[in-house]
C-alpha cells in the first residue's frame, strides 16, 4: 500500500494530432476524474504537429485551465516520440499514457490509480471489446500480439495499447531509454515490476479520422519486432542449414540415380529457373532482415534526438 495524500501527484501524458474537435471533451473529462481523485494533479498535452487548430484549442483550454500544460514539438515526430516528450516533461509520483482521441475512456484511470496505491507498479488497460473497428482491424491486432509474444522473450499482455499508468521509478526507467524506434508497451514490459490489467471497453474515435491505417500499423508491429527480438536472424541461420541439408540429400539422390539411370533426367530450362528463383529469394529475404537491422543501427548511432520542442506553455522559467 502506498502512502495516498493531497501532495501525491499525478500526471496525465496525451499526445495530440489533428484533435481539435475532441480536444475539450478530453480536458472536461479527464480533469473531472482526476479532481476526484484527492490528489494534485497535471494535463499535459503533447501536440505532435498537427495541422489543423489543436495547438490553438489546447492553449486556449490551458488558460481556463491552471492544471493543464501544453507541449508543442516543432513538427510531427509521430505518436511514440510524442509520448517520450511527455514522459520526459511530466514531474510526478505517478504517470498516465492515454491518447486524447476518447477511445480509451478517462474514467478508467480511477482504477488505475487505485490499483497503485494497492502496490502495483504499473496499471495497463486491457480491452474487453472494440467497438467501431473492422473485423480485419480486430483480426490483425490479434495476431500481432500472438506473433510477438512468439518472437520475443518478454511476455506482452495481449489487446493492450498505451493506455497505462506507471509508477515514478518505471517512468524514470523509461526515460533513460533512448532507442528511436520506440515500442513503449513492450519497453514497459521489458522494465518489470508488478503490472496488473484493468479490463475495459473501448468506444470510437469521438471525433476525426484514425491517425494508424494499415501501411503504419505494419510500419509499427517491424518497429516492436526488431526492437525486442533477433530470432528473425537466427530463423535465416535456421532456414540456411534446412536449405544446406536439402541441398545436400537431393545432391546424393542426384549422383545415384544419374549412376543407375544415365538417361533418366532431362535437362530443363524451367527447373533450372525455378531453383535459381527460389535461392534467390532467400537470398533477398535474408538481405532485407539484415537490412531492417543494420538500418536501425545506422539511425541509433546518428545520436539525434527523439523530438525538438518549439515551446511549453506556460513556461516554468
Amino acid at each position: 500500500m502506498r502512502d495516498f495524500t493531497a501532495a501525491t501527484k499525478l500526471a496525465v501524458v496525451a499526445p495530440c494530432y489533428n484533435e481539435e474537435k475532441g480536444l475539450p471533451e478530453f480536458v472536461t473529462r479527464v480533469t473531472a476524474v482526476c479532481s476526484g481523485l484527492g490528489c494534485a494533479y497535471e494535463i499535459i498535452l503533447i501536440n505532435d504537429g498537427s495541422r489543423d487548430h489543436t495547438l490553438a484549442v489546447a492553449l486556449r483550454l490551458a488558460q481556463e485551465n491552471p492544471c493543464l500544460r501544453v507541449v508543442n514539438l516543432f513538427r510531427n515526430f509521430g505518436h511514440q516520440a510524442a509520448v517520450t516528450a511527455g514522459l520526459d516533461h511530466a514531474e510526478a509520483d505517478a504517470v498516465v499514457i492515454i491518447d486524447s482521441d476518447l477511445q480509451d475512456p478517462p474514467e478508467v484511470i480511477a482504477e488505475m490509480v487505485a490499483r497503485w496505491r494497492d502496490g502495483a507498479d504499473v496499471v495497463y488497460g486491457q480491452r474487453r471489446s472494440r467497438e467501431g473497428e473492422s473485423a480485419f482491424k480486430l483480426f490483425t491486432a490479434k495476431q500481432f500480439y500472438r506473433i510477438l509474444s512468439w518472437l520475443t522473450d518478454r511476455t506482452i499482455p495481449p489487446d493492450t495499447g498505451d493506455f497505462r499508468l506507471m509508477d515514478r521509478k518505471v517512468a524514470d526507467v523509461l526515460k533513460l531509454m533512448r532507442e528511436r524506434h520506440r515500442f513503449i508497451r513492450g519497453m514497459v514490459s521489458w522494465v518489470g515490476g508488478r503490472q496488473e490489467p484493468v479490463p475495459y471497453d473501448r468506444k470510437p474515435r469521438f471525433a476525426g479520422a484514425t491517425k494508424y491505417p494499415f501501411a503504419k500499423m505494419l510500419s509499427f508491429a517491424v518497429d516492436a519486432i526488431t526492437s525486442f527480438s533477433v530470432l528473425p536472424l537466427r530463423l535465416l541461420t535456421y532456414s540456411a542449414l534446412v536449405v544446406l541439408a536439402v541441398t545436400l540429400i537431393m545432391s546424393v539422390v542426384v549422383f545415384a540415380v544419374k549412376v543407375l539411370h544415365p538417361g533418366y533426367f532431362i535437362p530443363g530450362y524451367a527447373s533450372i529457373m525455378l531453383t535459381m528463383m527460389f535461392f534467390g529469394g532467400i537470398n533477398l529475404l535474408a538481405f532485407g532482415i539484415i537490412g531492417e537491422y543494420l538500418g536501425r543501427m545506422f539511425e541509433a548511432v546518428k545520436g539525434r534526438p527523439l523530438y525538438i520542442v518549439e515551446s511549453v506553455h506556460p513556461s516554468r522559467g
